[in-house]
């Protein structure tokens, strides 16, 4: 396919990616109808239970619609859901040919859009940009196949691998481009996951600091409870969103106290004095959340990347060292020979003010 059809498919793209952090447990998806070589309409899937993407594009449409192409990146559905079937809709309104970027993974299209249309008389293409496509729902097509959701490991270290000085003294080691970022990943995030420790020493309130963001879940993992009543976590912005999640010993009165606040606490078996990865994903996925941010401490790094259930992570390096005596990124592994490491594919380096940003995938 020439560059035309590329660039309605990054349009498709750039719009699905408007309703990140918004759509789960639905995946991120944007429509673009073009006719006679001009974009007539456009829509993205904004929030679950709300118009699909194509739905939205036929609406602006209207009777233009007709003899026109949909670009999406990704199947139309062809079940009832919250939404009636979007291949009906496409059908109904005249759409002569669909461009699909990949077929939907969720069993209960998985091809059946595609088959509807066809049936009835629309020309169908699959897999332009396929590769952009999957990576722009990488959460949902692991959510809808494993029922687990996706798992990014943040953190943020002078080039040496340190998170912070001796003392703890982290603030702040990147620079604004790049806390910008994670706040618009935060905006973008289901849930962010801390480990007790990060609570201690930093009181941190995790929220999402740009306009029109919102903030996600916020998870810490506290297995005896100690998270002081004062912390900003349960008073700051909308403490609902808040959960800790303990073992089965943890004081009632305590839970009651946090409860109270509003947020919520979780009570589950504890393995080794700690709260299971495997486990505690499996009751995130429960509740319709697609992604999951780690983003401290080095213990609580160290143990995901043990369990294997990080799926991509996130590095930025500051251009600092603060020496042996820092505080180390990422706890123990017990990796004894280099053939035992844990390995990254597909590695970008991209540039945030003096800041590097090193992404990868695990699995």
């Amino acid at each position: 396919m020439d560059e035309h059809y590329k660039r309605y498919m990054r349009m498709a793209l750039s719009l699905a990616l408007k309703g990140a952090g918004r759509t789960s447990p639905n995946p991120l998806v944007g429509a673009v109808l073009v006719r006679a070589g001009r974009v007539i309409a456009t829509g993205y899937h904004r929030r679950a239970g709300e118009d699909h993407a194509e739905i939205e594009a036929l609406k602006r449409a209207g009777s233009g619609a007709r003899g026109s192409t949909l670009y999406i990146n990704l199947e139309p559905c062809d079940h009832q859901g919250r939404t009636p079937p979007c291949t009906l809709s496409l059908i109904h309104a005249g759409v002569r040919r669909v461009v699909a970027g990949m077929v939907d993974p969720n069993p209960l299209v998985a091809g059946k859009g595609i088959r509807r249309l066809r049936r009835a008389g629309v020309q169908v293409d699959i897999g332009l940009l396929e590769a952009e496509c999957r990576r722009v729902n990488e959460a949902f097509i692991k959510y809808i196949i494993r029922c687990t959701p996706f798992v990014v490991l943040k953190l943020a270290a002078s080039l040496d691998g340190k998170i912070a000085t001796s003392t703890g003294d982290s603030r702040w080691i990147t620079d604004q481009a790049a806390r910008r970022y994670v706040h618009r990943l935060r905006d973008q995030m289901d849930a962010i996951m801390i480990g007790i420790g990060t609570v201690l020493a930093d009181d941190p309130e995790l929220t999402c600091r740009i306009r029109g963001g919102r903030n996600p879940l916020r998870i810490v993992l506290d297995p005896q409870l100690r998270i002081p009543l004062t912390a900003r976590l349960l008073h700051g912005a909308d403490p609902e969103k808040t959960i800790v999640v303990t073992g089965p010993r943890a004081p009632e009165k305590k839970v009651e106290a946090i409860q109270g606040y509003g947020a919520t606490v979780w009570r589950l078996p504890l393995s080794a004095g700690r709260i299971p990865f495997g486990a505690l994903l499996k009751k995130i996925g429960k509740m319709g959340s697609l992604s999951v941010m780690i983003e401290g401490g080095a213990d609580t790094a160290g143990r995901a990347l043990r369990e294997k259930v990080v799926d991509k992570v996130l590095f930025f390096y500051a251009p600092k060292i603060l020496g042996a005596e820092g505080r180390e990124m990422i706890g123990a592994l017990r990796i004894r020979k280099v053939s035992q490491c844990t390995k990254i594919r597909d590695v970008e380096v991209k540039k945030f003010g003096p800041d590097l940003l090193v992404s990868g995938y695990l699995k």
